[in-house]
């Protein structure tokens, strides 16, 4: 577990440990919005373990306002894309030891209004609209996935939408949505199934690497008649620019 709050951490700890009995669980200490430390812990999980099996991106966050990182980077843009790019490309070394290699990124519909944007990464330009931000981070996510299936076809890679779910940030970021939503939010194990589905489940690899699941079930990255397709050059420039921004924070 790669948790951001030590207390919150131990406690999930803990409760997993009692609810399954299974105590190889361990925290590891880390906020996804460090761009520096997360290749730090990337890279001392290389030196401690040997293999991965599957890898989770679920860490996210969604901004009112527009907040820079100690890296100079926008924060959302940091924990949402940068993060999981690095740490994603950073482990799959590991992963191609395992015999079932699995990535799950959770992501989420927000993206299905957003087109990928290989410009204004960081918004620098134009108002803040930390919504739209996020769907924006959400959208590049879908896209890492798409082309790490393709350039990484012994790893099995999803992306998923766990639905409107009760969470702080909901509550906390769009709380006229929430007070309105309440009653048909999801609780967190619903949001969360999915995920678990695609990290162990024999069916979720008997379906195609790199595409977007919701309720166990692969629905379309683009809204019908959309305009948010992208293409292939354009997708591959923003790996390009992702792979140049992550490597001028690796360490030496």
């Amino acid at each position: 577990m790669v948790c951001r709050n030590k207390d919150k951490a131990e406690e999930a700890r803990a409760e997993i440990v009692k609810e399954t009995g299974n105590k190889e669980i361990y925290v590891h200490i880390l906020d996804l919005a460090e761009t520096r430390k997360v290749w730090e812990f990337a890279e001392n999980f290389k030196k401690k373990y040997k293999t991965l099996n599957v890898l989770i991106n679920n860490a996210g966050c969604m901004m009112t306002k527009r907040e820079v990182t100690a890296d100079g980077l926008e924060k959302s843009f940091a924990s949402n894309s940068l993060a999981v790019y690095i740490l994603t490309k950073s482990l799959i070394p590991l992963l191609e030891k395992s015999p079932d290699p699995r990535v799950v990124t959770v992501t989420s519909g927000g993206m299905l209004v957003q087109k990928l944007r290989t410009g204004n990464l960081q918004s620098e330009r134009g108002s803040y609209d930390g919504t739209m931000v996020y769907a924006q981070n959400k959208r590049q996510q879908m896209v890492m996935t798409e082309e790490w299936a393709k350039a990484h076809t012994n790893i099995h890679f999803s992306a998923m939408h766990p639905g409107w779910v009760d969470t702080p940030t909901v509550a906390t970021v769009m709380p006229e949505f929430h007070a309105s939503m309440r009653e048909r939010l999801r609780t967190p194990e619903q949001g969360a199934d999915t995920a678990v589905w695609l990290a162990i489940s024999e069916a979720a690899t008997a379906k195609p690497s790199g595409r977007f699941f919701q309720d166990r079930t692969m629905v379309p990255a683009h809204l019908p008649l959309a305009w948010t397709h992208s293409s292939s050059l354009e997708d591959q420039k923003f790996m390009s620019v992702m792979e140049d921004l992550a490597k001028k924070f690796q360490p030496h």
